[in-house]
Protein backbone atom coordinates (compact mmCIF):
# COMPACT_ATOMS: atom_id res chain seq x y z
CA UNK A 1 0.00 0.00 0.00
CA UNK A 2 1.18 3.53 -0.78
CA UNK A 3 0.71 6.59 1.42
CA UNK A 4 -1.19 8.06 -1.55
CA UNK A 5 -3.93 5.47 -0.95
CA UNK A 6 -4.64 6.70 2.58
CA UNK A 7 -7.86 8.70 2.96
CA UNK A 8 -6.12 11.64 4.63
CA UNK A 9 -3.87 12.10 1.58
CA UNK A 10 -6.60 11.39 -0.98
CA UNK A 11 -8.99 13.89 0.62
CA UNK A 12 -6.29 16.55 0.77
CA UNK A 13 -5.34 16.01 -2.88
CA UNK A 14 -9.00 16.22 -3.89
CA UNK A 15 -9.37 19.55 -2.05
CA UNK A 16 -6.35 20.96 -3.91
CA UNK A 17 -7.77 19.85 -7.24
CA UNK A 18 -11.22 21.22 -6.43
CA UNK A 19 -9.67 24.64 -5.88
CA UNK A 20 -7.77 24.41 -9.18
CA UNK A 21 -10.98 23.50 -11.03
CA UNK A 22 -12.66 26.61 -9.57
CA UNK A 23 -9.95 28.79 -11.18
CA UNK A 24 -8.76 30.05 -7.79
CA UNK A 25 -5.09 29.07 -8.19
CA UNK A 26 -3.35 30.68 -11.13
CA UNK A 27 0.27 29.57 -11.57
CA UNK A 28 1.52 28.77 -8.02
CA UNK A 29 -1.09 30.92 -6.28
CA UNK A 30 -2.73 29.85 -3.02
CA UNK A 31 -1.93 27.34 -0.29
CA UNK A 32 -3.62 24.77 1.92
CA UNK A 33 -2.64 23.38 5.30
CA UNK A 34 -4.30 20.62 7.30
CA UNK A 35 -3.66 19.81 10.96
CA UNK A 36 -3.45 16.02 11.13
CA UNK A 37 -5.03 13.92 13.86
CA UNK A 38 -2.95 11.49 15.92
CA UNK A 39 -4.60 8.60 14.10
CA UNK A 40 -3.75 10.05 10.69
CA UNK A 41 -0.14 10.62 11.72
CA UNK A 42 0.10 7.01 12.90
CA UNK A 43 -1.15 5.76 9.52
CA UNK A 44 1.33 7.94 7.63
CA UNK A 45 4.35 7.38 9.89
CA UNK A 46 5.55 4.17 8.14
CA UNK A 47 6.06 6.25 4.99
CA UNK A 48 8.06 9.06 6.64
CA UNK A 49 11.62 9.74 5.48
CA UNK A 50 14.33 7.74 7.24
CA UNK A 51 16.15 11.03 7.74
CA UNK A 52 13.79 14.00 8.18
CA UNK A 53 14.71 17.42 6.84
CA UNK A 54 16.50 20.06 8.86
CA UNK A 55 14.56 22.09 11.42
CA UNK A 56 13.59 25.52 10.10
CA UNK A 57 12.71 28.20 12.65
CA UNK A 58 9.72 30.45 12.06
CA UNK A 59 9.08 34.04 13.16
CA UNK A 60 5.98 32.87 15.03
CA UNK A 61 5.36 30.44 17.90
CA UNK A 62 2.34 28.55 19.26
CA UNK A 63 2.20 26.44 22.41
CA UNK A 64 -0.97 24.65 21.32
CA UNK A 65 0.75 23.33 18.18
CA UNK A 66 3.87 21.85 19.76
CA UNK A 67 4.72 18.47 18.19
CA UNK A 68 1.84 18.80 15.69
CA UNK A 69 1.93 17.46 12.12
CA UNK A 70 0.60 19.33 9.10
CA UNK A 71 -0.07 18.58 5.47
CA UNK A 72 1.03 21.56 3.38
CA UNK A 73 1.32 22.56 -0.24
CA UNK A 74 4.82 23.43 -1.43
CA UNK A 75 6.25 26.87 -2.08
CA UNK A 76 6.24 27.61 -5.80
CA UNK A 77 4.24 24.45 -6.53
CA UNK A 78 1.17 24.51 -8.75
CA UNK A 79 -2.20 23.30 -7.48
CA UNK A 80 -2.88 21.83 -10.93
CA UNK A 81 0.04 19.42 -10.43
CA UNK A 82 -0.92 18.12 -6.99
CA UNK A 83 -3.28 15.47 -8.37
CA UNK A 84 -0.63 14.33 -10.88
CA UNK A 85 2.26 13.89 -8.43
CA UNK A 86 1.30 14.54 -4.79
CA UNK A 87 4.69 13.36 -3.52
CA UNK A 88 6.42 16.16 -5.44
CA UNK A 89 4.03 19.01 -4.65
CA UNK A 90 2.87 18.55 -1.06
CA UNK A 91 4.51 17.56 2.20
CA UNK A 92 3.97 16.53 5.79
CA UNK A 93 5.60 18.82 8.35
CA UNK A 94 6.48 18.06 11.95
CA UNK A 95 6.51 20.92 14.48
CA UNK A 96 9.16 20.83 17.20
CA UNK A 97 8.52 20.68 20.95
CA UNK A 98 9.05 24.44 21.25
CA UNK A 99 6.28 25.19 18.76
CA UNK A 100 8.46 27.48 16.66
CA UNK A 101 10.12 25.31 13.97
CA UNK A 102 9.15 22.79 11.28
CA UNK A 103 10.84 20.00 9.36
CA UNK A 104 9.73 17.92 6.39
CA UNK A 105 9.07 14.25 7.20
CA UNK A 106 7.39 13.26 3.91
CA UNK A 107 6.88 14.66 0.40
CA UNK A 108 8.44 17.30 -1.84
CA UNK A 109 10.56 14.48 -3.24
CA UNK A 110 12.00 16.71 -5.97
CA UNK A 111 13.03 19.30 -3.38
CA UNK A 112 11.45 22.44 -2.01
CA UNK A 113 9.86 23.92 1.08
CA UNK A 114 6.32 24.26 2.40
CA UNK A 115 4.34 27.29 1.27
CA UNK A 116 6.05 30.60 2.00
CA UNK A 117 2.88 31.61 3.85
CA UNK A 118 3.16 28.72 6.32
CA UNK A 119 3.87 31.15 9.23
CA UNK A 120 0.51 32.84 8.51
CA UNK A 121 -1.20 29.46 8.34
CA UNK A 122 0.52 28.24 11.50
CA UNK A 123 -0.44 31.26 13.61
CA UNK A 124 -4.00 31.18 12.32
CA UNK A 125 -4.29 27.46 13.03
CA UNK A 126 -3.34 28.29 16.60
CA UNK A 127 -5.90 31.09 16.86
CA UNK A 128 -8.75 29.12 15.25
CA UNK A 129 -7.95 26.06 17.39
CA UNK A 130 -8.55 28.21 20.49
CA UNK A 131 -11.63 29.90 18.99
CA UNK A 132 -13.27 26.54 18.14
CA UNK A 133 -12.33 24.62 21.29
CA UNK A 134 -9.85 22.46 19.41
CA UNK A 135 -12.08 21.61 16.43
CA UNK A 136 -10.49 23.64 13.61
CA UNK A 137 -8.09 21.69 11.39
CA UNK A 138 -7.89 23.58 8.07
CA UNK A 139 -6.54 26.91 6.85
CA UNK A 140 -7.05 27.57 3.14
CA UNK A 141 -5.84 30.51 1.07
CA UNK A 142 -6.96 31.07 -2.52
CA UNK A 143 -7.35 33.84 -5.10
CA UNK A 144 -11.08 33.98 -5.93
CA UNK A 145 -11.39 36.70 -8.58
CA UNK A 146 -14.74 38.22 -7.74
CA UNK A 147 -13.90 38.69 -4.09
CA UNK A 148 -10.58 40.30 -5.04
CA UNK A 149 -12.48 42.65 -7.38
CA UNK A 150 -14.66 43.73 -4.44
CA UNK A 151 -11.55 44.97 -2.60
CA UNK A 152 -11.15 47.71 -5.23
CA UNK A 153 -14.63 49.19 -4.85
CA UNK A 154 -15.70 48.68 -1.22
CA UNK A 155 -14.32 50.26 1.95
CA UNK A 156 -11.77 47.85 3.41
CA UNK A 157 -13.74 47.20 6.58
CA UNK A 158 -15.15 44.00 8.01
CA UNK A 159 -18.59 45.60 8.29
CA UNK A 160 -18.73 46.72 4.64
CA UNK A 161 -17.68 43.31 3.28
CA UNK A 162 -19.85 41.28 5.65
CA UNK A 163 -22.95 43.31 4.79
CA UNK A 164 -22.30 43.17 1.03
CA UNK A 165 -21.87 39.39 1.11
CA UNK A 166 -24.83 38.77 3.44
CA UNK A 167 -27.05 40.85 1.16
CA UNK A 168 -25.88 39.04 -1.99
CA UNK A 169 -26.95 35.47 -1.20
CA UNK A 170 -29.44 34.13 1.33
CA UNK A 171 -27.21 31.33 2.62
CA UNK A 172 -24.39 33.71 3.61
CA UNK A 173 -25.79 34.74 7.04
CA UNK A 174 -26.22 31.02 7.75
CA UNK A 175 -22.76 29.92 6.61
CA UNK A 176 -20.83 32.79 8.22
CA UNK A 177 -23.04 34.68 10.70
CA UNK A 178 -19.89 36.10 12.34
CA UNK A 179 -19.10 37.95 9.09
CA UNK A 180 -15.68 38.20 7.49
CA UNK A 181 -12.60 40.17 8.51
CA UNK A 182 -10.61 42.38 6.16
CA UNK A 183 -6.84 42.95 6.07
CA UNK A 184 -5.60 45.95 4.12
CA UNK A 185 -2.92 45.20 1.53
CA UNK A 186 0.29 43.87 3.07
CA UNK A 187 3.32 42.02 1.73
CA UNK A 188 2.44 38.30 1.92
CA UNK A 189 4.45 35.62 3.67
CA UNK A 190 5.82 37.52 6.63
CA UNK A 191 5.19 38.02 10.34
CA UNK A 192 3.22 41.26 9.93
CA UNK A 193 0.44 39.81 7.77
CA UNK A 194 0.36 36.66 9.92
CA UNK A 195 -0.26 38.75 13.04
CA UNK A 196 -2.82 41.03 11.35
CA UNK A 197 -4.78 38.06 10.02
CA UNK A 198 -4.66 36.14 13.29
CA UNK A 199 -6.12 39.11 15.18
CA UNK A 200 -9.13 39.07 12.86
CA UNK A 201 -9.52 35.31 12.96
CA UNK A 202 -10.04 35.42 16.69
CA UNK A 203 -13.49 36.72 15.69
CA UNK A 204 -14.05 35.60 12.09
CA UNK A 205 -13.77 32.26 10.26
CA UNK A 206 -12.52 34.06 7.15
CA UNK A 207 -10.31 37.04 6.35
CA UNK A 208 -10.14 38.96 3.08
CA UNK A 209 -6.67 39.98 1.96
CA UNK A 210 -7.14 43.20 -0.03
CA UNK A 211 -6.14 42.93 -3.71
CA UNK A 212 -4.83 39.42 -3.02
CA UNK A 213 -7.30 36.77 -1.96
CA UNK A 214 -9.15 35.07 0.87
CA UNK A 215 -8.09 33.14 3.98
CA UNK A 216 -10.65 30.70 5.40
CA UNK A 217 -10.73 28.14 8.20
CA UNK A 218 -12.73 25.00 8.84
CA UNK A 219 -13.14 21.93 10.99
CA UNK A 220 -12.44 19.79 7.93
CA UNK A 221 -11.59 20.17 4.26
CA UNK A 222 -15.24 20.20 3.15
CA UNK A 223 -16.15 22.98 5.56
CA UNK A 224 -13.20 25.15 4.56
CA UNK A 225 -13.78 24.63 0.84
CA UNK A 226 -17.51 25.27 1.31
CA UNK A 227 -16.83 28.55 3.08
CA UNK A 228 -14.49 29.71 0.31
CA UNK A 229 -17.03 28.64 -2.33
CA UNK A 230 -19.95 30.38 -0.60
CA UNK A 231 -18.07 33.67 -0.17
CA UNK A 232 -16.85 33.69 -3.75
CA UNK A 233 -20.30 32.87 -5.11
CA UNK A 234 -21.79 35.79 -3.17
CA UNK A 235 -18.95 38.01 -4.44
CA UNK A 236 -19.75 36.91 -8.01
CA UNK A 237 -23.39 37.91 -7.55
CA UNK A 238 -22.33 41.25 -6.03
CA UNK A 239 -20.01 42.01 -8.94
CA UNK A 240 -22.61 40.98 -11.52
CA UNK A 241 -25.16 43.33 -9.96
CA UNK A 242 -22.84 46.29 -9.46
CA UNK A 243 -21.38 45.99 -12.96
CA UNK A 244 -24.77 45.63 -14.67
CA UNK A 245 -25.32 49.39 -14.85
CA UNK A 246 -28.87 48.90 -13.57
CA UNK A 247 -30.11 50.53 -10.35
CA UNK A 248 -30.53 48.16 -7.40
CA UNK A 249 -34.27 47.97 -6.76
CA UNK A 250 -34.24 45.52 -3.83
CA UNK A 251 -31.88 43.48 -1.69
CA UNK A 252 -31.87 41.26 1.39
CA UNK A 253 -32.75 43.70 4.16
CA UNK A 254 -31.18 43.84 7.60
CA UNK A 255 -34.46 42.66 9.14
CA UNK A 256 -34.45 39.74 6.68
CA UNK A 257 -30.92 38.84 7.81
CA UNK A 258 -32.14 38.94 11.43
CA UNK A 259 -35.06 36.68 10.48
CA UNK A 260 -32.73 34.18 8.79
CA UNK A 261 -30.54 34.07 11.88
CA UNK A 262 -33.51 33.61 14.20
CA UNK A 263 -34.96 30.80 12.08
CA UNK A 264 -31.63 28.92 12.03
CA UNK A 265 -30.86 29.57 15.70
CA UNK A 266 -27.82 31.71 14.88
CA UNK A 267 -26.50 35.05 16.05
CA UNK A 268 -25.35 37.59 13.47
CA UNK A 269 -23.21 40.55 14.45
CA UNK A 270 -25.73 43.24 15.30
CA UNK A 271 -23.11 45.98 14.98
CA UNK A 272 -22.83 45.08 11.27
CA UNK A 273 -26.56 45.75 10.75
CA UNK A 274 -28.45 49.03 10.58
Amino acid sequence: MSILELDVIKNYVRACNDGWLQNWHERNGGNLTYLMSEEEVALCRPYFKETPGEWVKMDVQADNLKNAFFLSTGSGKYFRNVILAPQDNICILEINDAGDSWRIVWGLEMGGRPTSEFPSHFLNHSVRLKATNGKNRVIYHAHPGNLIAMTYILPLTSRAFSRALWQSATECPVVFPQGVGVVEWMVPGGRAIALATSELMKEFPAAVWAHHGLFVSGQDLDEAFGLMHTIENAARIFMLVTSSGMPIMQTITDDAIRAIAKDFGLTVREDFLN
